[in-house]
């Protein structure tokens, strides 16, 4: 028996654009509900939320059997906490700062056993081969794992060709809110001189036949995107959600007029 079947990878290989959500409250009961929405992939972010290893795998345990697929974003891209995050269960990868074809190499071979990378082996002790009760999972599991690297900086997208073009990456990410900062437009993503920059380099990982993908919390520009040929687009952010939808409750309970009849009135 081979290795779970990386759904996420397939669809990117077709080119089936992949609508996400982006998972920062770190709670595998938000993981859960966001999970049964429908989106095509949820990312568990471990560079910017309280997440930690124990916790991503409450939140992966959480959303299996969903329809959703989970994207896990390291702390860093470093062999280790990839190694770690490989054997919690994790398939696909999106691994942030990356700046050169070095860099990209160094992650393919992370992610990947002897002979043809450095990821120990230790799928015995792990979730990932179902604690060994997948037989073929050493000979197999390579072959599903997706790679994801985010570029984020002037420097990165200087080797966006040779980070694309790096044999086993399977898609490129941009980050317009960190490639902003370093083009001296900090907290504007939107900005003319930043979003020219995101289109150009949309296009050119899609000429290298990769899947490019982006986090953008503009539907219009999210659309926009996949017409440019972006394949994974998350459109939103769990924390954003839940602090925009309380503070709007309470805005509106204050703007209430009396009320005009009890029908249909649901306590939750």
């Amino acid at each position: 028996m081979p290795a779970p079947r990386n759904l996420f990878k397939q669809a990117l290989k077709k080119g089936n654009a992949q609508i996400g959500l982006w998972q920062a409250l770190a709670n595998p009961y938000t993981v859960e509900i966001c999970a049964g929405a429908g989106y095509d992939w949820l990312l568990l972010d471990a560079e910017h939320a309280p997440n930690d290893v124990p916790l991503l795998v409450s939140q992966l345990q959480a959303m299996k059997g969903t329809a959703s697929q989970a994207v896990i974003r390291p702390v860093v891209g470093e062999s280790w906490i990839i190694k770690q995050l490989l054997d919690i269960g994790a398939q696909t990868l999106l691994v942030p700062m990356i700046e050169s074809r070095a860099q990209a190499e160094a992650m393919v071979k992370a992610v990947r056993y002897p002979p043809h990378g450095v990821r120990g082996v230790g799928a015995a002790l792990a979730r990932a081969s179902a604690f060994n009760r997948i037989p073929d999972y050493l000979q197999t599991a390579n072959d599903e794992i997706c790679l994801l690297l985010q570029l984020e900086s002037r420097t990165g997208l200087a080797a966006l060709d040779d980070i694309a073009s790096t044999e086993g990456v399977d898609g490129v990410f941009i980050g317009p809110a960190d490639l902003a900062a370093d083009m001296g437009q900090l907290g504007k993503p939107g900005a003319p001189q930043v979003q020219a920059e995101v289109e150009k380099a949309l296009i050119r990982i899609r000429a290298h036949g990769k899947a490019a993908g982006i986090l953008i919390g503009d539907l219009s520009l999210a659309k926009h995107y996949l017409e440019l040929g972006a394949t994974f687009v998350a459109i939103g952010n769990d924390v954003t959600l839940l602090a925009g939808a309380t503070t709007k409750l309470l805005a509106d309970f204050k703007a209430a007029g009396p009320a005009q009849g009890i029908a249909d009135v649901s306590v939750y």
